[in-house]
């Protein structure tokens, strides 16, 4: 059970290609957004649908292997676990950052639907 603490899941589709950095010790980091939506019945009986936005974080050989495979557009299942982080902006002001950072991924997408 130790490994059900913090785990997500989400199916959704990219909205931006990831963007690779490598820094100077090697490390490659990825990160990307994806939208997932959920549809439902308002009171009126009309269908809505309701868009989340979830931030990815990938790390090493996942970095490298989601900015090869994944772009824009492209769905994707993932799964990974959820992280806070907090930072001071321009102001001295703490932010909070939610995000996810990637275990693992398949691209629900086939090749041939990719756009050029």
């Amino acid at each position: 059970m130790n490994s059900l603490k913090n785990r997500v899941q989400l199916i959704g589709h990219l909205g931006n290609t990831p963007e690779l950095k490598s820094f100077e010790n090697g490390v490659k980091l990825a990160k990307f957004s994806i939208a997932t939506n959920e549809r439902f019945k308002n009171a009126k009986g009309e269908y809505e649908t309701e868009t989340q936005w979830h931030q990815i974080v990938a790390w090493g050989g996942a970095a490298e292997r989601v900015s090869k495979a994944l772009q824009k557009g492209n769905e994707v299942a993932l799964e990974g676990k959820l992280i806070t982080r907090n930072y001071q902006d321009k102001d001295g002001q703490t932010r909070y950052i939610t995000e996810v950072v990637l275990g693992d991924f398949v691209r629900l997408t086939k090749k041939e639907e990719v756009a050029a």
